[in-house]
């Protein structure tokens, strides 16, 4: 079994600024045949001054933002809630930026606050070649495929025609999951059961298990170098263990047991199916005579 990627969060209209949106109105002076109007070339010129220039290490944009929470000016709300959310700060001002209520930003090339828009007021700057007015997101960097989902009510990366929204589990999948995912009532309205950090808005990778559960990408992944193939919530496997379970066949197989426990019983929980079973006891292992997993816990003797 493998695990489904889903995607990451970068929040209901949503505006994508293209060259058309920022550009102002062509004069009505024409320009002649075979030239272009100098206004015309400085203003695309002007649109893309500083164009991934500015930014932090979340976002490429020209503007900054002031912290409706705390009236501080940062690169961007993620940069705000590091800073407000360390180790170093009191427990007691700790906090993070409520994305929707930001409402003044500051342009990165002339300096000028203003109220949230796609180009500055003062120099006309373009301040995100991504921009959405729900989630106040600005980003130059278009690569990411930003897109709006009105369901999760947040911007998303990978592409609009990637992913479908799924109101029962509360987030976007892959298209290739749409008719045979497991649900998961609000799978991504919680923390990673490894780091414990709010899977929804992370901006790691995340992935959903075949149990339906969510994780970071890089929490399974370490999971797997530390040999850990079950989810921790549900203790269902996570990746196909049909080689390991023929390998402890064998092993059992070479291990007789001691006279006093040859016909030894005990019930078990099957973890993988969820079927329980009365099964020969072994010290290596229990193997579920349903679907012949050792993914089991013994219930009772």
């Amino acid at each position: 079994m493998g695990e489904v990627a889903a995607l990451h969060s970068e929040s209901n209209d949503t505006k994508h600024t293209t060259k058309e949106d920022v550009n102002p109105p062509k004069s009505n002076l024409e320009s002649l045949p075979g030239e272009e109007s100098s206004e015309s070339i400085n203003t695309n010129d002007l649109q893309d001054k500083g164009y991934m220039e500015y930014g932090c290490q979340h976002y490429r944009r020209r503007c900054r933002i002031r912290a409706p929470c705390c009236n501080e000016i940062f690169d961007c709300r993620h940069c705000h809630n590091d800073a407000k959310n360390g180790i170093n700060v009191d427990y007691k001002h700790r906090h993070e930026m409520p994305r929707h209520q930001v409402k003044q930003v500051i342009c990165s090339l002339c300096a000028t606050e203003q109220e949230v828009q796609p180009n500055c007021i003062n120099c006309g700057v373009c301040m995100g070649k991504y921009f959405c007015e729900t989630c106040k997101l600005f980003d130059d960097d278009i690569s990411k495929q930003q897109y709006h989902c009105n369901g999760c009510g947040i911007c998303r990366t990978g592409g609009q025609e990637s992913f479908f929204h799924c109101n029962k589990c509360g987030c976007c999948l892959s298209t290739q999951v749409e008719n045979n995912h497991p649900c998961v009532e609000g799978a991504m309205h919680r923390d990673c059961p490894v780091c414990y950090e709010y899977i929804f808005e992370s901006t790691k990778e995340i992935v959903v298990m075949p149990c339906g559960h969510t994780i970071h990408k890089s929490c399974i992944d370490e999971m797997r170098e530390h040999h850990r193939y079950t989810c921790p919530l549900c203790s269902k496997s996570f990746c196909d263990m049909s080689r390991v379970w023929e390998r402890l066949d064998i092993e059992i197989a070479a291990t007789p047991m001691p006279e006093q426990y040859q016909n030894k019983m005990v019930w078990i929980l099957c973890n993988d199916c969820g079927n329980t079973g009365n099964v020969r006891f072994h010290f290596v292992a229990l193997k579920c005579l349903n679907c012949n997993s050792y993914n089991t816990r013994q219930t009772r003797g």
